[in-house]
């Protein structure tokens, strides 16, 4: 089972305004972690999620939701803390902007006392968004991942400023799972926000020379790149779709490239090592083309593995 940790979360996205006293909101389960262990479970993998759920009403629905796509619910704690609410407004180009309400929430609270140990069924872990930089969730998972005890684990900061606004944070939570860290896939917008200046290749060589084995920048519809420790590099461009939002195309491209790489029998360190351009470029163009297929349709709703071919 590959264990994503982080949080979960509902979102609130603004359908209609009547006026400055009313406001129609369609509410949906969501998270990147939480969208991520959906994604590789709709894509074929066996997937569980780590964090608070909340007993509250919409806890409840987010347990369901996770168990009615066959996510793994075994490492979700409950917990009477409320769940994390997102207000979430799309800009005509169907890019969201996020509005967090997560004080003292049932994801951001989790401490490693609330930990269950984690079975030999866990065979890796991602980490990634606010959970890695709000306490004290942050710390929890930061000693998670330095205790990984051999496990594969994989990072997306998919940063949000508008719940930690001091970039420093991230950069300073970054450089602490860097090297308990196998993977980092990360977006050319967020890199622009944790290392401002710094192009993509030099970003990589920096992560490779600190023991990372696999760095990926997606840059919305342009080429997604990668870099390998084995010195490869390899890009692919998305398809052309017409775009309903980006919400959740990042989780979908990280889910993507977990699945492909979680298909070796040896596992996700062995495929890396054995990987030439050609795979590289393939796995890169699975991952884009189903990125792709969530831009195409409303919310994040990820693929399934009928929907894409090799």
């Amino acid at each position: 089972m590959f264990l994503v940790c982080g949080e979960a979360l509902f979102d609130f996205f603004l359908e209609t305004e009547e006026g400055p006293a009313s406001a129609r909101y369609a509410a949906r389960a969501g998270g990147s972690p939480f969208n991520v262990a959906i994604g590789l479970a709709r894509l074929g993998q066996q997937s569980g999620l780590l964090t608070g759920i909340s007993r509250d009403l919409l806890g409840q629905r987010l347990r369901r939701v996770l168990e009615d796509e066959g996510v793994s619910t075994r490492y979700s704690v409950a917990t009477d803390r409320p769940t994390t609410i997102s207000l979430v407004g799309l800009d005509t180009a169907g890019v969201p902007a996020y509005q967090f309400y997560d004080t003292g929430s049932a994801d951001t609270g989790l401490t490693a006392a609330d930990l269950p140990p984690l079975a030999p069924e866990v065979t890796g872990l991602h980490f990634g968004s606010y959970s890695i930089a709000v306490a004290p969730v942050a710390d929890t998972l930061a000693g998670l991942a330095a205790g990984r005890g051999g496990r594969f684990v994989s990072v997306d900061p998919n940063i949000r400023p508008t719940v930690e606004p001091d970039m420093e944070v991230w950069r300073a939570r970054l450089d602490g799972l860097l090297p308990h860290t196998d993977l980092v896939k990360i977006s050319a917008e967020d890199l622009g926000l944790i290392r401002p200046g710094l192009g993509r290749e030099a970003f990589a060589a920096d992560l490779l020379g600190r023991g990372v084995q696999l760095v990926v920048v997606t840059d919305g519809d342009a080429p997604a790149h990668a870099w390998t420790a084995s010195g490869l590099h390899g890009s692919a461009t998305p398809p052309k779709v017409v775009v309903i939002d980006t919400v959740g195309a990042g989780d979908t491209f990280q889910a993507a490239l977990l699945a492909r790489l979680l298909r070796g029998p040896d596992g996700p360190k062995a495929a890396i090592a054995a990987l030439d351009r050609v795979e590289l470029e393939a796995i890169l163009s699975y991952a884009a083309r189903a990125s792709a297929l969530t831009c195409s349709r409303r919310g994040a709703d990820l693929p399934r593995a009928a929907e894409l071919s090799d």
